[in-house]
């Protein structure tokens, strides 16, 4: 591998094991060892854990702003986009009921470890709020980002205890109460189809 490609094997592999096994039992020498390179190379591209975790967060940054786009483009209206940030639940259910949500369970990580890169870990919740509001402003409602607050809420209680349940049923239950949930905070006059 070249330069740049090591350099992104290591963030896309570091990002993998902190959300796998978490950031502070992940271990320089597992990442190393993960993209099997000598720990000198590594220190090449990166001096500390920190260094990386910088990494993985701006990569996750750029991934959730790639979704956002995505789901922006392939949903044409505000009501099916917010489908979609429900439907990530099934999606990435396998993963999601194995190991969390990989935005909640990094910012509560570095929450409890008072790390300086909860802010910015924070700040991927951030961006679905601000997306989520945008839904729902569209759709005609005043308190958008109430609204939004509490739909990333819910999905965040969905995958914690989806994790803890690991029954594919219980998500499905309740992807459908989100959904009814939404229908009943829009608007009745809302242009929605």
């Amino acid at each position: 591998m070249r330069g740049a490609e090591t350099r992104t094997e290591i963030v896309r592999t570091a990002d993998r094991l902190f959300y796998e096994g978490g950031f502070e039992h992940t271990s320089l020498a597992d990442i190393a060892g993960a993209v099997k390179i000598a720990r000198g190379n590594f220190y090449y591209h990166f001096r500390s854990k920190d260094e990386i975790l910088d990494a993985v967060i701006a990569r996750r940054m750029q991934t959730t702003q790639t979704l956002l786009a995505q789901w922006e483009n392939d949903n044409p209206t505000p009501r099916a986009r917010l489908s979609a940030f429900v439907r990530i639940l099934e999606v990435n259910g396998d993963k999601i009921m194995r190991y969390g949500c990989p935005v909640g369970s990094l910012a509560t990580e570095l929450s409890k470890l008072a790390h300086e890169a909860r802010a910015a870990a924070v700040g991927l919740f951030d961006l679905f709020v601000g997306w989520l509001a945008e839904q729902f402003r569209a759709l005609g409602c005043a308190d958008a980002e109430t609204l939004a607050l509490h739909l990333l809420m819910r999905s965040q209680g969905v995958a914690m205890l989806a994790t803890a349940y690991r029954d594919p049923q219980f998500v499905a239950r309740e992807m459908a109460a989100m959904e009814d949930w939404i229908d009943g905070a829009v608007p009745a006059d809302s242009a929605t189809p």
